[in-house]
Formats: structure tokens, C-alpha cells, sequence
């Protein structure tokens, strides 16, 4: 961050809420020209500040109705069980997130499935298909608070 003024901040913060704003737009916003907002936007996506640009779509209307937050521990921590396990769970298309994690387990996944005989169905075959991990611990969403993917700058 130490490398980033206060219009590169600006433009993060823009192009995290409304990533298809156009370079017009930008310019407008933070008060310079299109070829400065065009050169610093394409200098951001150079250094790794912008990885992507995506569109969030409605998990409900796609029907993906069930949150699940499913911890795992592995029975065994060699590299290769490891390097297994992550490339299996980095395949599933259920897996949405996977963490990682310190504490009584070792992941932290977030599973996002039709409903809870899909999860069963997830859980069943394919997490209990994968060597080596313990038995899975699961918590249920009931209602979504905050969900953002803006960083405040």
C-alpha cells in the first residue's frame, strides 16, 4: 500500500464497487484526465493490486439456496496428503472458499449448494472420498448480514 497515493486508492475503491465503470467515468471522479486514469488503472493491474475483474452474480437466483461453513481436519499432515487434499477441494465446484486454518481444524470451507440434501449429497460423495480427513464439522447460514467485497482503503 505504501506505493499507492490518494487517486489510486480512489480508483480501487470505484472499480471494487462497479467494476465496468468506464476510464471516463474514473476521470471525472478523481479529477484527472483519461490518459493519467488509463495509465495508473493499467499500472494497478500491472503491480497486482487489480486480480480480476468479475461479476457477482445472485446465488438465490441461480438456486443455491444453502450456506454451509464445513471444517475439516486431516488425519494425517504429510506434504503429500496435504497437496492431495487442496488440490481435490481447489476442484469441487461446491467449494467456494477454502481457508487454511489454526485451531482444532485445519480447513475452513464454504460450501454453497442447491439445499441440504445436495450438501448431504456433497458430503457423502465427495469430501468423505478424500483420504485421509477427519470427520467434517458443519454450521448452516441462516441469514446473511454482511457480505462484501470491498476493502476499505
Amino acid at each position: 500500500m505504501e506505493n499507492l497515493d490518494e487517486i489510486d486508492r480512489q480508483l480501487l475503491t470505484i472499480l471494487q464497487r462497479d467494476a465496468f465503470v468506464s476510464n471516463k467515468e474514473l476521470s471525472q471522479q478523481v479529477g484527472l484526465s483519461l490518459t493519467p486514469v488509463h495509465e495508473r488503472v493499467k499500472r494497478l493491474e500491472r503491480d497486482g493490486y487489480l486480480k480480476s475483474y468479475v461479476a457477482l452474480v445472485d446465488r438465490k437466483k441461480i438456486g443455491r439456496e444453502l450456506v454451509a461453513f464445513c471444517q475439516v481436519s486431516l488425519k494425517e499432515h504429510t506434504q503429500e496428503f496435504i497437496r492431495e487434499f487442496e488440490a481435490k477441494i481447489g476442484s469441487l465446484p461446491e467449494v467456494m472458499e477454502c481457508y487454511n486454518i489454526a485451531g482444532p481444524y485445519d480447513y475452513l470451507l464454504k460450501v454453497v449448494v442447491k439445499d441440504m440434501d445436495d450438501y448431504r449429497r456433497f458430503v457423502v460423495e465427495q469430501l468423505a472420498a478424500l483420504a485421509h480427513i477427519g470427520g467434517p464439522q458443519s454450521v448452516f447460514v441462516m441469514a446473511e448480514i454482511k457480505v462484501s467485497t470491498i476493502y476499505d482503503l
